[in-house]
């Protein structure tokens, strides 16, 4: 099988920590700059799977790297470079303690929410009548509280106000680049025949100046629609065909796994862990439009550490 990239325990020059998220490693160079490396461990459910998927990472590293130039004339964003192919260097900035998330459909958390008969979500009223994956009139704005520990929370713009989470000059500012950013993400999807259904931002400052940071518009942050057969689907009651992680957690619900307590994950065999890069891989060129170039794997660890190392001493 070819070699994944699960861990990693690098020691930079001028590096003060290490985070280890579920997917991300994020090292700290200095309080000055970040390097991000996306591995290839994939999460559902909120645990980490027990087999990493050859060239996730890469597919997401480079995903976002496309929509960050994409994006940049919108609103400043954290990235320098990209050294490597699993890598993003950029700006240390002090996030702000939310996540924009944006909807222009109805599904996931929001028809959940709608079917159990809520019709205000995070202070946003939802009309009536609506069904499952229904396009909203115009697109909802429905930030989280970014927990350092547990979930995030739904609230409101009103009580991120109140709270001083965020100052109303600055969440006006955030508001706006998140509109102008999903624009400029349907834009693009819609020429690769997919439709952006909801995605989330996240901001930070350094130096007072706002950035766009982490990744954007990838299938790990964004559901997307396949927009051929989208209103027959619609009109029958049916499932829309989607663009994202859902089939892994699918497979793991037809397995008996959920998360919840006293579950096994099941085995994940290499057909089937071959089958979710391959899948990855078809999103990678589904959404860029772009052939999908996989990196040299076999030594992928000091290939990361000479590439990043090589960078640094650059800036």
């Amino acid at each position: 099988m070819t070699q994944a990239l699960t861990k990693t325990d690098f020691n930079f020059p001028k590096q003060k920590s290490v985070y280890h998220g579920k997917v991300r490693d994020v090292y700290n160079i200095d309080d000055e700059y970040l390097v991000m490396i996306v591995s290839d461990r994939i999460s559902a459910f909120d645990v980490v799977l027990p087999e990493g998927i050859p060239f996730k990472g890469q597919v997401l590293n480079q995903i976002a790297e496309k929509f960050l130039d994409a994006t940049s004339d919108i609103v400043p964003n954290w990235k320098i470079a990209t050294p490597d192919p699993n890598v993003t260097v950029g700006h240390h900035c002090e996030p702000f303690k939310v996540e924009m998330v944006i909807r222009g459909y109805l599904t996931g958390h929001a028809w959940r929410e709608y079917r159990d008969g809520k019709r205000t979500l995070c202070g946003v009223p939802m009309p009536e009548g609506m069904v499952e994956n229904q396009k909203f009139a115009e697109p909802i704005l429905t930030p989280t509280t970014k927990a350092d520990e547990g979930h995030d929370e739904d609230i409101s713009r009103e009580a991120i106000i109140e709270q001083g989470l965020v100052s109303k000059a600055e969440y006006e500012m955030l508001e706006d680049y998140t509109r102008k950013l999903f624009q400029r993400g349907t834009e693009i999807a819609a020429e690769k025949g997919l439709i952006l259904v909801d995605t989330k931002y996240e901001f930070g400052k350094k130096d007072g100046k706002i950035y766009l940071i982490d990744e954007i518009h990838t299938p790990d942050s964004s559901r997307y629609f396949y927009s051929e057969g989208y209103e027959e689907r619609l009109q029958k009651g049916e499932s829309q065909k989607q663009l994202s992680k859902e089939f892994v957690r699918q497979w793991l619900i037809e397995n008996g796994f959920q998360g919840k307590e006293g579950q096994q994950i099941p085995v994940m065999d290499k057909a089937f862990v071959s089958s979710v890069s391959e899948r990855y891989i078809e999103l990678f060129e589904k959404i860029t439009g772009d052939s999908f170039q996989k990196s040299d794997v076999d030594a992928i660890q000091s290939r990361i550490e000479k590439n990043v190392t090589d960078f640094l001493s650059t800036l």
